[in-house]
């Protein structure tokens, strides 16, 4: 949050980004499920192998609005099932659309908001809470994050020090994902470097395939290139300077970053469709499309977040023979680890709510979407052997043993108008500049304008 004592800490990221890079060999593992049931306390439920008490809910209803679409979706619905079933509730999920911040205001101004909603950026908590839709955690809540969460990510979730956010969904963001038959025949190697990415990236190319595959019709997947270029290149005080918008977007590390970028998003042919094809491919297709076509797709590499195994697995890849991935490169003098995630917010404050969060500050929530894969959790009592496949062990054991060494997206910390809507500010220049990679000191002068307003001055 752009407050946050914690965020504007001057931490390191090395430590976490060494950690982040063992997570790449792939095997297989499951872990049962308990049913066993426990409801028959009327004042409250806690199942056999369970870590959090519920209240009896019979009858009360809860709506929880999120941007979740498909598998995401889905996986997430499993959960809200099982509170309906440990508590007798009943929960709607409400699809919402970005910005996020802008749903709930229709809803809130027609008498209808959601009990909750999944906040994605730590601007937008703040947002909420400025006009006092957001209602603080209760005691129980607040109980289940100091039991389980690092005290960064309990951090991002407070304004002014109360605590508003339980952040059930993290990410790596700082990941690259290739087809693997592709990089085979082409002799291409996985690169540690930003010069052997680019080197990587040539090699595919003169094998005939279009190295990367670019989703650009959704501006935060740009963000996210840059968030990551910056904060190696530049380093974590200047990371944290920007996110607060204490140093000005035509800074010269700005400059430096966005001419980085340009290597990739400027080289004729290294992205998928071109500019214009890639501002036509969500995010979606552009992790399908570099999985499918056998040894010849669309592209041979895809930038994003280990959420991405949900699209590769739709693709019909198998992740660690199809599909494996490789840590963002280096590009100055550490790897970048930038982390994302999704908080829930209580927009209507009642016994039911509260126990949602509850709920979902807990292990139990947590490992059942675990299970699904694509998902990972900030909550440290969420077991390795709850998640499906050894590179998601890997990453979840990473994301906690690193603690409190993360960076979180960069976009995600500005207010909502200039860092999280579509169409508009950082997004909105990012997707021009990847028309046009040549005007770097126009983009920049665009951002700066759009960050002041935004910021305040």
């Amino acid at each position: 949050m752009r407050s946050m004592g914690t965020i504007r800490t001057r931490r390191a990221a090395r430590t976490a980004a060494a950690l982040l890079a063992g997570a790449l060999t792939l095997s297989l593992s499951a872990c049962g499920s308990d049913d066993d049931k426990g409801d028959n306390d009327p004042t409250g439920t806690k199942e056999a192998g369970s870590t959090v008490t519920l209240p009896k809910l019979n009858g009360e209803s809860l709506e929880v609005a999120a941007v979740w679409s498909g598998a995401e979706q889905a996986n997430f619905k499993k959960v809200l099932e099982e509170f309906e079933k440990r508590t007798g509730a009943t929960v709607t999920f409400v699809p919402a659309q970005d910005p996020i911040i802008n749903f709930l205001g229709s809803k809130i101004a027609g008498g209808a908001p959601p009990d909750i909603a999944m906040l994605p950026q730590p601007g937008a908590i703040k947002q909420a809470v400025e006009k006092k839709w957001a209602k603080p955690l209760g005691s129980e809540a607040q109980a289940e994050l100091a039991e389980n969460y690092s005290q960064g990510w309990q951090d991002i979730g407070k304004v002014e020090g109360k605590p508003y956010g339980v952040y059930y969904k993290a990410a790596n963001k700082s990941l690259i994902w290739y087809n693997a038959k592709v990089f085979e025949n082409a002799g291409a190697t996985e690169p540690k470097s930003w010069d052997e990415l680019l080197t990587t990236a040539q090699t595919v190319y003169d094998s005939g395939v279009t190295p990367f595959s670019v989703g650009g019709a959704e501006g935060w997947t740009l963000t996210d290139w840059f968030e990551n270029i910056y904060l190696s290149q530049a380093g974590p005080e200047k990371y944290d300077q920007l996110a607060q918008h204490e140093i000005k977007w035509t800074d010269p590390s700005v400059k430096d970053a966005l001419t980085t970028l340009a290597q990739v998003w400027g080289k004729k042919d290294y992205v998928a469709g071109g500019a214009a094809g890639a501002l036509q491919t969500d995010f979606p297709a552009s992790v399908t499309q570099t999985f499918t076509g056998g040894d010849q797709p669309k592209a041979g590499m895809v930038y994003e977040g280990d959420f991405a195994q949900v699209n590769i697995t739709q693709a019909k890849a198998k992740i660690g023979t199809d599909a494996k991935v490789f840590p963002f490169p280096t590009v100055g003098d550490s790897a970048p680890v930038v982390s994302g995630g999704d908080a829930a917010v209580i927009l209507k404050d009642s016994k039911a709510a509260q126990a949602l969060a509850t709920f979902l500050a807990s292990p139990d929530a947590a490992t059942v979407q675990a299970k699904l894969g694509g998902y990972l959790s900030p909550n440290k009592n969420v077991a390795e052997s709850a998640y499906p496949n050894a590179v998601q062990q890997k990453m979840a054991k990473a994301l906690i043993a690193a603690g409190d060494d993360f960076r979180f997206d960069m976009s995600d910390q500005a207010p909502q108008a200039f860092g999280g809507t579509p169409g508009k500010g950082e997004w909105k220049h990012l997707q021009d500049f990847l028309k046009n990679p040549k005007d770097i000191a126009g983009t920049q002068q665009k951002l700066e304008a759009d960050a002041a307003a935004a910021y305040g001055g």
